[in-house]
């Protein structure tokens, strides 16, 4: 039996290429490619000579079971896609759950990936983040998805396409209100740029502007929902059972007081 091997390629800069991927895609038998018009130029600029097989959305199915087969008769494969990680909003995804059906030995080569990347520099919240990978291009599916994760306080990160990003920047703001958004375009390429704004800021910006590159946006989770506030009545009445539990008056209210952020002298006056 042979092994899969996941391997990242850059997302456009060329020296983001690790030593260890370029030794994998030398040693493999095959290379699964989504486009291998796009993956003979990266061969050929480090000089890697393979087979390639086609891989992507519309044969994923039937050039999946091929690779399988081939890889439990003993041959390595190493799927790649055009840009970045593999299996990552990618028909990779689909390829590493066949051969995990068939107990295949899997490794990961790993690389540059453009959700990281855009993630770490756009100033936004780092520590818990969901990735939602392409909006769809139907308003009403766009619309659907946003408002399940509209009270998401977590970090947003979508991919876009220049031609869609204004109408997607309208529906961002429309169902999300008015947040700090990173557009992250071309990144790692001569023209990339980072612009950190605001989704009416970015909407204004790119219907004056016509957008260029693929983007990715990074976008601020929902704010905190606060618990509603207690009225001085419902204080009262906390200090007045923590009274009936043997405490003193002026104890319950001090514990209370601290609690609520009322004063100590209200809440004991209310229960006089």
């Amino acid at each position: 039996m042979g092994k899969l091997y996941v391997v990242g390629t850059p997302i456009g800069n060329l020296g983001d290429m690790s030593p260890r991927a370029v030794e994998v895609l030398g040693q493999c038998d095959f290379i699964a490619a989504e486009d291998t018009r796009v993956s003979l130029k990266l061969l050929n600029h480090f000089g890697i000579k393979k087979p390639m097989i086609s891989y992507y959305e519309h044969n994923l199915r039937q050039r999946g079971e091929e690779i399988m087969a081939r890889i439990l008769a003993g041959e390595d494969c190493a799927v790649i896609t055009d840009a970045g990680m593999p299996c990552i909003s990618d028909p990779g995804e689909d390829l590493v759950k066949l051969c995990a059906e068939e107990n295949i030995p899997i490794e990961v080569v790993p690389g540059p990936s453009a959700v990281i990347s855009a993630l770490a520099v756009s100033g936004l919240s780092t520590s818990r983040f969901t990735f939602e990978g392409f909006l769809s291009v139907k308003r009403a599916s766009r619309h659907e998805h946003l408002l399940q994760i509209k009270d998401d306080p977590r970090t947003l990160i979508f991919y876009e396409a220049p031609h869609k990003l204004v109408a997607t920047l309208k529906d961002l703001l429309e169902v999300l209100g008015d947040r700090k958004i990173s557009l992250c375009r071309e990144l790692t390429k001569l023209h990339e740029q980072v612009r950190r704004t605001t989704l009416r800021e970015g909407l204004g910006y790119y219907q004056e502007n016509p957008p260029k590159g693929e983007f990715v946006l990074v976008i601020e989770g929902a704010p905190d929902k606060k618990e509603p506030e207690l009225s001085l009545e419902e204080a009262a009445q906390m200090v007045k059972m923590l009274c009936e539990g043997g405490m003193s008056l002026s104890e319950a209210a001090k514990e209370i007081a601290g609690q609520t952020g009322y004063k100590k002298g209200q809440l004991y006056k209310m229960c006089l």
